[in-house]
């Protein structure tokens, strides 16, 4: 008999729960802190919707730092961490982890009654009104790439095209750079940044940046080739830079990551490093270098024009 989805994701969550033990803090010791519904009384029902995205956003980012740290690989098995909480706590959070996770989920649930008091209606798939004036991407526009191995070598061009904008994600359709020029594989990209679907042959880094890029700021992830699974780089970076920047003729708020870190390369490892330039509002990808002896990591990729949709 087949069980019901969410009674698949509970199964799954207690399994995870019962499996990671240690001694870090029990998923059913984080309690939410609880917040005050009454300070989002004011506020509208975009505002709300908006505040929720950022919130469960950190959540999944506080969730990632313990995957990354732990090794508890909840994550990757891809539990909807985005709006299922349980899942986030079974990972076992401790000390600062543990206490940003209960305030985000008081902060969540007082949103939620905040929403409900004021008869909001669901969050609408696309972006809300006051993220879709500032974004500088648009439906059916196509955003022009090019790649060189090296800063002598030939360039390569290539296209994405622009199909949905989401609330916390972008899809667009294209091929990856050097496959063939009528490819229509898909891409998706969260709004900090990060390419988490692509097809065959392309660069991926799924969790490699965070929802604050502020200027300092640390992040740790992996960035690999999609298709071959002993073609990746664990990087950490460091945000060196923010602020206006106009690329293909669009005005951007950049945010500039120094990356560093090694790829496997047979039975030894060989350094990366390199820079990732994005958009801080959209996600776009502005600029992604990387220097390496290991062929797959050695890229540089510039965003060189916006084409207009039709």
């Amino acid at each position: 008999m087949e069980l019901h989805p969410l009674l698949k994701t509970t199964a799954l969550v207690a399994l995870l729960a019962a499996a990671l033990g240690g001694c870090a803090t029990r998923a059913v010791d984080v309690a939410p802190v609880p917040a005050n519904p009454a300070e989002f009384m004011t506020w509208d029902c975009v505002r709300i919707d908006d505040e929720r995205d950022r919130v469960q956003q950190r959540a999944t980012d506080v969730a990632w730092s313990v995957d990354e740290r732990v090794g508890n690989n909840i994550l990757a098995l891809g539990v909807g961490v985005m709006v299922f909480w349980p899942a986030l706590f079974a990972m076992r959070p401790d000390g600062l982890e543990a206490a940003d996770l209960a305030r985000l989920k008081g902060r969540y649930e007082a949103l939620a009654r905040a929403s409900h008091d004021k008869g909001c209606p669901p969050p609408p798939e696309g972006p809300s009104p006051s993220l879709a004036a500032v974004l500088p991407i648009a439906v059916g526009e196509r955003l022009v790439y090019e790649d060189r191995t090296d800063a002598r070598g030939p360039a390569l061009e290539w296209k994405l095209a622009v199909t949905a904008l989401r609330r916390g994600e972008t899809e667009y359709r294209g091929a990856a750079a050097g496959a063939a020029a009528d490819g229509d594989g898909l891409w998706l990209q969260d709004r900090s940044g990060n390419i988490v679907q692509a097809p065959d042959g392309a660069l991926l880094w799924p969790r490699l940046l965070r929802a604050d890029v502020g200027l300092g700021a640390v992040t740790a992830g992996e960035i690999r080739v999609v298709g071959d699974p002993m073609a990746r780089a664990r990087m950490r970076g460091q945000v060196v830079a923010v602020g206006p920047q106009s690329v293909a003729g669009r005005h951007f708020d950049a945010a500039v990551v120094e990356l560093f870190g090694d790829a496997l390369r047979g039975d030894a490892s060989t350094r990366v490093d390199g820079v990732i330039v994005i958009d801080r509002v959209s996600g776009v990808l502005l600029r992604l270098d990387l220097r390496s002896a290991h062929g797959s990591f050695s890229l540089q990729r510039r965003l060189v024009r916006v084409e207009p949709a039709g």
